[in-house]
């Protein structure tokens, strides 16, 4: 008989929106505003101790909260406030009281039920645009670049003329140059000839006359400018990288002025992870462990990251082998006996540096340096006996181990002596994602709510739903019963439309919002193409069934035709366009499938539902008789 679904159709239909309400219920939960605790290092742990500390401020500090919550292994702490006002001043109270050790970030909690969360709803995420995200502005230290510059230039210059046979001494001037001292002229001709061949962009000038002679090498202003150029370039591919390995959807990472970048990271989960990884200058140095009768102006001591290892150090030449930016790839893994490791490969350069230095220093060991930028925090009154936090940054560099060259290394080798499996996914993922040219600090951070602004953002909520009841007002007052049928696909369409971005991570963004609309206009037009060509075949002399019939039938190719040339640009927005623009084009495109799914299959039937299997006389499809 037509116009009839069998029973099973109808209780899959229902089981699909069932299932569409359930993972769209997550976004009636609105988030806590909260401050997430972790540690600078991933093998801290956090107990109940530490957030002990941290609600004793607060509660000092008279800043009310509604509980604490520890993390999954103890990696992290989180602390749901009352208000978000409070959020910058309690994240203060909170970091003064634990320290520079522990990094205190702002966050917004979720407060989707257990229950929902255990089968993997999770609310959809916001754009910052729409309150949720977190903002950061990272100042990029250029003068820390042109120093590892200069210093470069120093170790090659004294390798260099080792190489050479040409004896001299080689030095850092107060200033910053490098400068040189020779027994003779014909010395200094000689390494003055050799430093230019091998590094024109030095600026070189001859100085010292009679039992020494000598010259002074330092940097152009263009090549500062290039190195400053390079290291924000540099810092912010790497930001990028360290961005996606966040997993964070449509991100904001861009320069702001000579030596500023600005991060927005919307729908951002775990801030203090985000804070944590991307504020690292996770750069290694390799370096050979100097021998016992080695000078003390050729070797450094420094002591080893483990804290299992007691305060034990150890004495590192000064020269260095190879550093982080030659790594190309790492992976975190396990060693034979089951302890955590990673696996390094190096660029071809790095792997030839590496290759020599260890050629020929078998059986001596290599330390592994890790170099860290932290700040120590200083509390001082301002003229106005205010408060005021001081932020000094300083490199922190540690040892991760020092393992005996058993081989003539290459490209390709390992890097033991890690603490946990956490610890080595970390630097595997920091190094992945490559060094930081430069050192960078954080002088802005911020959770961020409408960038247009609260009036502007609930105006445009109320624009939405003044567009919608007009739509439904139409749809009933027009069509009637296929006008109530096509409002009850619609909600549905909407409800499958939120449960599919929650699904996929999608973030809404206010052009996101254009895209809804813009779908239910799409969806709302489907129904419009069927509904119209049922009156025609009515009008052609066809009973209410088969008009019915034949309007689902014959509109389905042309509402396929329209929706997919429109889901073909929205692809292409998505592919060449960057944050909004992916916004709408993510909204618009789920929106496209959805809305072809309710119009077609959902309108039809509800409609079946209605008119299937009936004796028809007359079909309340339009305002006049028919």
């Amino acid at each position: 008989m037509l116009n009839q679904y069998p029973l099973w159709k109808y209780l899959l239909m229902l089981g699909f929106v069932a299932l569409g309400f359930f993972y769209a219920a997550p976004n009636l939960y609105a988030p806590d505003p909260a401050l997430q605790i972790s540690g600078q290092s991933s093998s801290q742990i956090i107990d109940d101790r530490i957030l002990a500390s941290a609600s004793d401020a607060l509660q000092q500090a008279g800043i009310p909260f509604i509980r604490t919550e520890l993390g999954a292994g103890g990696r992290s702490g989180l602390i749901r406030l009352s208000d978000r006002e409070d959020q910058l001043p309690a994240q203060r109270h909170v970091q003064k009281a634990l320290g520079d050790s522990y990094v205190v970030a702002l966050n917004l909690a979720q407060t989707t039920p257990q229950w929902l969360s255990d089968y993997g709803a999770r609310p959809m995420k916001f754009g910052l645009d729409l309150s949720g995200g977190v903002h950061f502005k990272l100042e990029v230290d250029v003068d820390a670049a042109v120093e590892q510059r200069m210093e470069f230039y120093l170790s090659a210059t004294k390798k260099l003329l080792r190489e050479e046979g040409i004896r001299g001494y080689v030095r850092r001037a107060a200033g910053g140059d490098i400068t040189t001292r020779f027994k003779t002229e014909e010395l200094r001709e000689q390494a003055l000839d050799a430093v230019q061949e091998n590094f024109p962009e030095l600026l070189l000038k001859r100085n010292g006359e009679g039992p020494e002679w000598g010259f002074s090498g330092t940097i152009s202003a263009a090549t500062i400018k290039e190195i400053t150029s390079y290291a924000l370039n540099q810092n912010l591919t790497t930001l990028r990288n360290r961005v996606n390995e966040l997993g964070v959807s449509e991100p904001l990472v861009q320069p702001q002025g000579r030596n500023r970048i600005v991060v927005e990271l919307p729908g951002i989960q775990d801030t203090a992870e985000a804070k944590r990884i991307l504020g690292k200058t996770a750069n290694l140095e390799f370096r050979l462990v100097a021998t016992a009768d080695a000078p003390l102006s050729s070797r450094q001591q420094f002591s080893y990251r483990s804290e299992q290892r007691g305060g034990a150090s150890e004495w590192l030449e000064r020269d260095v082998v190879i550093t982080g930016e030659r790594v190309s790839n790492a992976q975190a893994s396990f060693d034979q006996n089951g302890r955590p490791n990673v696996n390094i490969s190096l660029d071809s350069e790095g792997g030839a540096l590496m290759h020599r230095a260890t050629r020929n220093n078998i059986k001596r060991r290599m330390g592994v340096l890790f170099i860290e930028r932290k700040n120590r925090t200083r509390y001082e009154l301002n003229e106005e006996g205010e408060e005021v936090v001081i932020k000094v940054p300083y490199d922190e560099k540690k040892l991760i181990t020092a393992p005996v060259i058993q081989s003539a290394l290459g490209a390709k080798f390992q890097i033991t002596g890690l603490d946990s499996p956490q610890e080595s996914s970390e630097l595997a993922l920091l190094l992945r994602a490559g060094a930081l040219a430069a050192p960078m600090d954080f002088v802005e951070e911020r959770t961020i709510g409408p960038s247009l602004g609260a009036e502007n953002v609930a105006q445009g909520v109320k624009a939405v739903q003044a567009g919608l009841l007009l739509v439904v007002v139409f749809m009933v007052l027009y069509y009637r019963v296929f006008g109530i049928a096509a409002v009850i696909a619609l909600s549905c369409n909407l409800v499958l439309l939120i449960a599919c971005m929650s699904i996929l991570g999608a973030t809404l963004t206010l052009p996101g919002i254009a895209g809804i609309v813009l779908t239910v206009g799409m969806a709302v037009d489907a129904n419009v193409l069927i509904f119209a060509r049922s009156r025609e075949e009515i009008k052609n002399g066809l009973s209410p069934q088969m008009s019915i019939h034949s309007g689902f039938q014959r509109a389905v190719v042309t509402i396929v035709d329209a929706n997919i040339t429109t889901l073909l640009v929205a692809l292409i927005l998505y592919s060449v366009g960057t944050g909004p623009i992916k916004g709408f084009a993510v909204t618009l495109s789920i929106g496209i499938i959805t809305s072809m799914i309710t119009a077609i299959v959902g309108t039809r039937g509800l409609i079946n539902l209605i008119y299937g299997g009936r004796n028809v006389k007359r079909l309340h499809i339009d305002w006049a008789k028919t």
